[in-house]
């Protein structure tokens, strides 16, 4: 009954397996990863951070991750938003959900041997360019920035729009037909309606979206140049680690990398708390 007066009652209780599972998974293994980048092979326990900030082979794989994570992330939102704001009003939305989240189902590897064969120099887009006569030589659309940032768009879109869609479907409809009794058009209703209502679960899934897009790897190797442009961070924990056999460099890298999602998911999620956090249901009155 103390326990219980405490607040640690039967149901409380029920938290420990995910707590276990949580300390298991996630917070022995960032422990482990920041200890060990801390012991580097030679030099003060600083040397691996060091090394990587004044290194511009290797500090330059941040803004390539940035260049490809960002604007993907923005426009799958940009994607998501109008779509799932169409599918919520058809008949046959378990359908076109199922039809729209399909990619999501063929994993990355399916995915990029799919972009190279259809954007490939003699892939099916080039081929059908090239016998219309809109170009003389096929186009490089693969093995470059655009053919990881290709793959990252396919891939992430379902999962960006799952999200969005949980979000407007949320919204009752009262609200909107209000607004449109007061005579909005049907921009001013998303704008001063549905869009101040959505926001804070579009930072959320912003933030996701994000993670997802920033730990590029297969994509950027299959799809992109893993020495020159898309060369993201991923790849240079993957070489430190299964090419120069430096755990120790690798494990530093991996903590940049996660210190850098942090920072920018944290800024989002502080910008979240000024948007409007209120209901998003009609009410009676």
């Amino acid at each position: 009954m103390r326990l219980a007066a405490s607040g640690l009652d039967g149901t409380t209780l029920l938290v420990l397996p995910a707590l276990f599972a949580i300390l298991g998974l996630f917070v022995y293994p960032f422990a482990y990863g920041l200890v060990l980048s801390l012991q580097p092979k030679a030099g003060a326990w600083w040397a691996n951070y060091a090394r990587f900030f004044s290194d511009p082979f290797l500090y330059d794989t941040v803004a390539a991750t940035l260049r490809l994570a960002l604007p993907v992330t923005v426009l799958n939102l940009a994607l998501a938003v109008p779509i799932a704001l169409r599918v919520r009003l058809m008949r046959r939305q378990r359908l076109l959900t199922t039809i729209l989240v399909l990619p999501i189902t063929l994993g990355t590897v399916l995915v990029a041997e799919g972009l190279l064969n259809f954007l490939g120099p003699q892939g099916w887009f080039n081929r059908s360019l090239v016998w219309l006569g809109v170009i003389g030589s096929p186009l490089k659309l693969t093995n470059n920035y655009w053919g990881v940032f290709a793959s990252l768009l396919i891939t992430g879109f379902p999962f960006a729009f799952l999200l969005t869609l949980s979000s407007v479907t949320g919204i009752d409809p009262a609200l909107e037909q209000a607004a449109a009794t007061h005579g909005a058009n049907a921009w001013q209703r998303f704008t001063k309606v549905i869009l101040p209502l959505i926001l804070p679960g579009l930072a959320v899934t912003f933030c996701l979206s994000f993670v997802q897009a920033f730990s590029v790897f297969p994509s950027a190797v299959l799809l992109g140049a893993p020495a020159g442009a898309t060369r993201v961070i991923s790849i240079a924990a993957y070489q430190a680690a299964f090419e120069e056999y430096d755990y120790s460099l690798a494990s530093a890298i991996a903590m940049i990398m996660g210190a850098v999602q942090l920072a920018i998911v944290g800024l989002l999620l502080w910008g979240r708390t000024l948007l409007y956090t209120g209901p998003v249901g009609g009410t009676k009155g």
